[in-house]
This record gives structure tokens, C-alpha cells and sequence, in this order.
């Protein structure tokens, strides 16, 4: 099981022996801030996903996708939807992907 996002960072700043002030001067937002994103009071804004990912010298398409599959999968969780859920979403995702590209096609 992945951890929770806020999870993650807290691991990536202590395993590179930050401190909260110095990766929130980093991010660009105060220590309290990124103390309660840790905690996951609050959410990560995904705008500074490029900046996270620069300090850590991660990939931050790899980030990205963490950030947005939990906010997916806490907005079910708390929706209580079932598995089937995902299946059908992921369906759309790709009927909506197909139709996107279909059009392309044709405008050329």
C-alpha cells in the first residue's frame, strides 16, 4: 500500500535531512503549511509539484500522477463507491481520449 501523499514528503525531506523550515523555503510556503500537508490536513497544491520534484531530483510527471490519484481515490473513499467505479471512470477516460483524438484527425 502507497502512502498518503503528505506521507511521501515528509519520507523524501527526512531521508534527505531537511528540516520542515528549509523545504517550505524551497516550496515557497511557510513551515506550518507544509507541516499540515504532511499531516494531510491540507492538500498539496499541484502547481508546485515542479518545484518539489526539482529538489528531490524526482520525475515530476511520477509526482503528478501520485498527487492526482489520491485526491481520486480520497474523493471515492469518502464518496463509499465501489470498485466498479474505477472500472467504469477508467472506461470513460479512454472513450473520452479516442473521441479527443478522433477529432484531431479530422480538423487536419
Amino acid at each position: 500500500m502507497r502512502p498518503k501523499f503528505g506521507e511521501y514528503i515528509r519520507k523524501l525531506r527526512v531521508d534527505n535531512e531537511l528540516t520542515l523550515t528549509q523545504l517550505a523555503a524551497k516550496l515557497g510556503i511557510d513551515s506550518a503549511n507544509l507541516s499540515k500537508i504532511e499531516t494531510g490536513k491540507r492538500d498539496f497544491d499541484e502547481k508546485r509539484i515542479s518545484i518539489l520534484a526539482a529538489v528531490f531530483n524526482l520525475n515530476p510527471e511520477e509526482l503528478k500522477e501520485e498527487l492526482l490519484s489520491e485526491k481520486i481515490a480520497q474523493k471515492l473513499y469518502k464518496l463509499d463507491c465501489s470498485e466498479k467505479v474505477l472500472y467504469l471512470a477508467e472506461q470513460k477516460v479512454k472513450y473520452l481520449r479516442h473521441k479527443h483524438t478522433a477529432q484531431g484527425k479530422l480538423k487536419l
